[in-house]
């Protein structure tokens, strides 16, 4: 039923399509930010709730709710033509449970469209795979059934914490069996002359179970998706301001060149990174409208699941190293790479067996408490790369440095190392 050919070594050799598909996909998360625990603190009591729900009130105020009532707006106005998807870490399920339950009523109205796909990814937004293939399958089953339980869907796309993606996470994921594609990030050095606009196979076109052909990959189209999560309030881009119009022109140009255009961004771009009074909610709502008038109406908006089984792959991407969408590196240098990152990690996962031995032993709430300082918020905030410059890093840091967040975290880990003892 695909669209597409069978695979290929280039997609030149591809039959030129004459539909763009725009593929919706959001990220939505939040950590549990930690309280300020100096070295005299010894109770365990790790996170700042009263700030955690602070925030997540407030970016459901601005993002959250507004941006999902419109979503279920343009479904309902088009007849379910404009679909869109979403990875929601279970840390942020855990707040929103808590806090702003209309955002989880919102997204199960969502769920009930049958226009929206809801993807896997590790439950507490975590770098596990690095560190702990065993952890790394825990979160992802804890992930796959709180979505279920909340929105009445098993998901069968996987993406990783912050599109990290290798070799050896496609293979994996082919071998846990439950997904048919992994969602990462279109890099140019990697992808050579091809486009990010296609479907992809891992390096050696790992078999899945999940669909009897091999896993898939799909990929961000990152310049299109920069230029709304990143520069569509700069008044300086060239090429503002940026239209509904405009942008459906320039998703209908990778036809030729492509048949998909992966839009991959933090949902927070919405009312949140891009405010209310920049027009991204009228660009929202306008662009779907003019997606499909363009092109004599070929265009269309499918979810991941619907890619796959439109498209066909067109080659392999090979990824030897780990790559993200983070940064400019597109590296993990994001999280890892300078001594107090990478001393911070190696602690945190030298704790895991001891932790879970003393959650066997009877201590209810420390895997929970050790699972919610794996989020990878906590090592981003001791990023130290552009601090003085005053980079997004340090826009979303709550210390004063990243000194002080690693100063921070490692006081809570001697906390939790002190209880695993007994």
């Amino acid at each position: 039923m695909g669209r597409c050919p069978g695979l290929l070594e280039s997609p030149a050799a591809v039959i030129l399509s004459t539909v763009s598909s725009v593929c919706f996909y959001f990220q939505v998360h939040q950590p549990f930010r930690i309280r300020r625990y100096s070295v005299f603190d010894n109770d365990p009591f790790y996170f700042d709730n009263e700030a955690n729900e602070s925030i997540c009130r407030k970016v459901a105020e601005k993002c959250y709710i507004p941006a999902t009532r419109r979503i279920l707006d343009l479904i309902k106005r088009h007849e379910g033509r404009f679909r869109v998807s979403y990875s929601i870490s279970g840390v942020a399920l855990e707040q929103f449970e808590a806090w702003t339950p209309e955002v989880i009523e919102l997204f199960q109205e969502c769920a009930q469209t049958g226009a929206v796909e809801f993807i896997a990814e590790t439950s507490h937004h975590s770098l596990s795979f690095l560190f702990s293939k065993e952890e790394f399958q825990a979160q992802v089953a804890e992930q796959e059934a709180r979505v279920e339980r909340l929105f009445g869907v098993r998901p069968s796309i996987f993406r990783n914490t912050e599109l990290i993606y290798n070799n050896d996470v496609g293979r994996y994921v082919a071998e846990m069996g439950r997904h048919r594609a992994v969602l990462c990030e279109g890099i140019d050095s990697i992808l050579g002359f091809r486009s990010p606009n296609y479907v992809y196979v891992p390096q050696g076109g790992p078999e899945t179970p999940a669909n009897d052909g091999p896993m898939r990959l799909l990929l961000k189209n990152y310049q299109l998706s920069d230029d709304v999560a990143f520069r569509f309030s700069n008044r300086a881009w060239k090429e503002w301001p940026l239209t509904a119009e405009k942008f459906a022109k320039w998703v209908d140009q990778i036809n030729g060149d492509g048949y998909i255009c992966n839009l991959f961004m933090d949902y927070e771009t919405l009312g949140e990174h891009q405010w209310e009074d920049t027009g991204i909610f009228e660009f929202l709502d306008a662009l779907p409208e003019k997606v499909f008038d363009i092109n004599a109406g070929h265009n269309d908006f499918l979810t991941p699941s619907q890619v796959l089984d439109t498209y066909e792959p067109v080659g392999q991407y090979d990824v030897p190293e780990f790559r993200s969408w983070a940064d400019t590196e597109r590296d993990l240098s994001a999280w890892l790479g300078n001594p107090i990152q990478d001393n911070a990690a190696t602690e945190l996962y030298k704790l895991e067996g001891p932790v879970k031995d003393a959650h066997a032993r009877g201590d209810e709430y420390i895997l929970e408490d050790w699972r919610k300082l794996t989020t990878s918020d906590h090592l981003y905030y001791m990023c130290t790369k552009y601090w003085a410059d005053g980079d997004v890093h340090k826009y979303f840091s709550p210390y004063d440095s990243p000194y002080d967040g690693y100063i921070n975290f490692m006081n809570v880990l001697d906390n939790v190392r002190l209880r695993a003892r007994g």
